[in-house]
């Protein structure tokens, strides 16, 4: 069950984002060293330039030119030559893992949110708080009703904070998930 998602700013990269779990994947994916915005974005921008959005083209795609799609203005991503082995690679985990349906992750055998957890954490490019974070939007966002997700995705399934885009659902709420993590690497950075 997917709603409508508010990240970019832009109506068919939301729109994309609200009805196509695999770009809503990737964009988690891309969510690093660039503003959320921008990394959630990029699935809109690789369908414009791909004239499709599916995990068998993306993986199969070669190499060199798929991160000469990822490069073209405005760039995917202010990296797009490592991520775009990346999306690549997590394309080809979905075609072989889960026959191209992203969506089988958190749904196939009707998994709580620690098997949830699990399956996002052994995805190439996740890590433990990308996999919290991407668990949490599953649950506030996307209407994904496992058992115990809120625990599984930690602090990131609190309702009510403002720590990740899984807290976005407008601007506002964008400002004060910004003003938080600004206030977490200022505490950090005095650590």
């Amino acid at each position: 069950m997917l709603h409508e998602l508010h990240i970019t700013g832009d109506a068919d990269a939301d729109a994309l984002l609200s009805s196509d779990p695999l770009a809503l994947l990737v964009g988690m994916l891309l969510d690093q060293q660039v503003p959320m915005e921008t990394a959630f974005a990029g699935p809109g921008k690789l369908k414009k330039r791909l004239g499709t959005f599916d995990a068998k083209t993306i993986a199969d795609y070669e190499p060199d030119a798929f991160a000469e799609v990822m490069k073209q203005s405005p760039a995917v991503h202010r990296f797009p030559g490592s991520m775009a082995a990346r999306v690549q690679a997590l394309c080809a985990a979905v075609v072989s893992e889960w026959g191209g349906h992203a969506d089988q992750i958190w749904s196939k055998g009707n998994p709580d949110g620690a098997e949830i957890l699990k399956r996002l954490n052994a995805l190439p490019g996740f890590g433990e708080q990308k996999a919290k974070i991407f668990l949490a939007l599953l649950g506030k966002r996307q209407g994904v009703t496992a058992a115990g997700w809120e625990t599984a995705a930690g602090a990131y399934g609190e309702e009510g904070s403002y720590r990740s885009v899984a807290d976005i659902v407008d601007p506002e709420s964008l400002l004060k998930v910004r003003a938080t993590k600004q206030a977490a690497k200022a505490a950090a950075k005095k650590a």
